[in-house]
């Protein structure tokens, strides 16, 4: 980390960081960040994938969007969402690499 004390830390910061774990704390969030994280998917295609209907997809994906965590982009009728956040794709990245060696680590 850098020098920063935490005491810098601003109410807007602050506000931005909490949105964020609470992006990542809620398991279906997680699944289509991961799913958003390996490619580019319309609400259906999400749906589909992950077994999930279409109202809780675009209302999880609105979530996201606010954050910034997801970006949309239109071809014709159609919306395709893709990550736009590559520092929480990575601490999401990094945190099931490390969920997946404890799991290992158990199993041994």
């Amino acid at each position: 980390m850098n020098d920063r004390m935490a005491s810098d830390l601003d109410e807007e910061t602050l506000t931005t960081v909490t949105q964020i774990f609470k992006a990542v704390s809620d398991a279906t969030r997680v699944r289509i960040l991961y799913l958003l994280s390996q490619k580019e998917c319309s609400v259906s295609e999400i749906a589909d994938i992950l077994k999930l209907q279409q109202s809780t997809v675009s209302h999880q994906l609105s979530f996201l969007k606010q954050l910034h965590l997801v970006k949309a982009r239109r071809s014709g009728k159609t919306i395709y969402y893709s990550e736009e956040d590559e520092h929480v794709m990575n601490l999401l990245a990094q945190t099931i690499d490390h969920a997946l060696h404890n799991y290992k680590k158990s199993r041994e």
